[in-house]
């Protein structure tokens, strides 16, 4: 069976904002305010909570690594208490999804996202069984760029190695794909978009009403 594998942030839901609320709030817990902005450091957002902490800490005098790994646990718990106030699933996505069912393909998502979080969101959204099995950061023992997890994705959503492509954002997810021989597809109407083109993936996705057309064009 041919299968299409998801990432999640960035890709499927736009979550930088929920994101970047969690990074502010162990931001102002030390008295520093908040230290981010949910759209000007939303490419960072979605490179991960580690990612912001260190980039809201390089705004200010005295923090360093130490810190960021002490505060990452709490930017965690409070992301998962309010972990999809803003976020929403970027338009065309469901009925992608149908589309792509409808022509024979299993769907899955592979995300850095922890696990837990990842089904966390994906039942506040209404959509846990909407795109599959879902692989999480922390489901094996590495994750992405490492294709252990994409090729585990494949393996839950009854897919076929060798026919599944992988659509995400990021220079992670084309590494992701690279590794597992497989096509990456990166949206470009994401926080990073314009920047998409020059990590030169199989396709380009500008809206997710064509990435039905696109997955057929690949022939995998």
């Amino acid at each position: 069976m041919r299968s299409v594998i998801f990432d999640l942030d960035g890709t499927l839901a736009d979550t930088a904002a929920d994101l970047v609320a969690a990074a502010n709030h162990c931001f102002v817990g030390l008295g520093l305010g908040e230290l981010l902005d949910p759209v000007g450091d939303a490419k960072t957002a979605l490179r991960g909570g580690k990612a912001m902490l260190r980039l809201g800490f390089s705004r200010v005098e005295g923090y360093g690594d130490e810190a960021v790994e002490r505060e990452y646990p709490l930017l965690l718990e409070a992301y998962g208490e309010a972990i999809a106030v803003h976020t929403r699933l970027y338009p065309g996505t469901l009925e992608a999804a149908e589309a792509l069912r409808r022509e024979g393909y299993a769907l899955a998502i592979c995300t850095n996202k922890p696990e837990g979080l990842a089904v966390k969101l994906m039942t506040a959204l209404g959509e846990l069984e909407t795109f599959g099995p879902i692989i999480g950061a922390d489901t094996l023992a590495v994750r992405k760029p490492d294709p252990a997890p994409f090729h585990e994705a494949v393996a839950r959503a009854g897919g076929t190695a060798g026919r599944a492509c992988l659509v995400g954002d990021t220079v992670t997810d084309r590494e992701t794909a690279r590794a597992a021989g497989a096509p990456s597809l990166l949206v470009s109407f994401g926080p990073a978009g314009g920047e998409m083109a020059a990590l030169e993936p199989a396709a380009l996705v500008p809206s997710y009403a064509e990435l039905p057309g696109i997955v057929n064009g690949l022939r995998l």
